[in-house]
């Protein structure tokens, strides 16, 4: 069960920076390659085993569920955020978006084609991380896909590290280690994709994004 006290917290905090962060990621894929490429491998992924509705936890102003949908994916976003949420729906009317917890989804047991979790979980403290694993298990169909994207730790020693985050606090996590919780909830890994930091990031750690199939 996830703390209150952490999810108001960060619902908070995103409500105040709704609007300037929609404007600064609005067009984050452009320069992200290898992210679209693996994205619209996720998409065939899902339409391969029989297409179903997508759920983008953690969506924010709604910017990559739309790239989901142009991917033909039935997608649509969830975030803890009602400012995010709020203007997701003004940027794609067509589209749907709800608030909701990730550790509580509004979402019937084993309806999902595929679920992506991109950076949503990096402000899940390292003992609320089962549960939403759990969640994503629980409302994924079987042959069901996972892509979930998050900072990796300096090295296996570390299976999280707590960073600072410009808008609340943010841990990053093993690969190894979060792909062995995905193990515990029956969702096996299927490539794994590392991309090095470059001398211009603010942060110098990896970005990891993992693919995982519920059997």
């Amino acid at each position: 069960m996830i703390e209150p006290d952490t999810l108001h917290a960060t619902r908070e905090a995103y409500d105040a920076v709704a609007s300037t962060y929609a404007e600064q990621f609005h067009d984050s894929l452009r320069d992200r390659p290898l992210e679209r490429a693996l994205l619209s491998a996720f998409a065939e992924l899902v339409r391969t085993n029989g297409g179903g509705m997508v759920a983008d936890l953690g969506c924010g102003p709604g910017h990559i569920t739309a790239h989901l949908h142009e991917l033909g994916l039935d997608a649509f976003g969830v975030d803890a955020s009602p400012a995010m949420v709020e203007l997701a729906r003004e940027a794609n009317p067509g589209l749907r978006f709800e608030v909701g917890s990730m550790a509580g989804l509004d979402i019937g047991g084993g309806t999902l084609g595929g679920v992506l979790s991109r950076w949503s979980v990096i402000h899940t403290p390292p003992r609320d991380l089962p549960a939403i694993l759990a969640e994503i298990a629980r409302v994924l169909a079987p042959g069901g896909h996972l892509l979930i994207e998050f900072p990796a730790t300096d090295g296996p020693r570390h299976e999280t590290q707590a960073y600072d985050h410009a808008v609340v606090t943010a841990y990053r996590w093993c690969p190894d280690h979060l792909a062995g919780l995905l193990r515990d909830h029956g969702l096996t890994e299927s490539a794994r994709l590392v991309i090095e930091p470059v001398p211009t990031d603010r942060r110098q750690f990896q970005e990891v994004q993992l693919l995982a199939c519920k059997a």
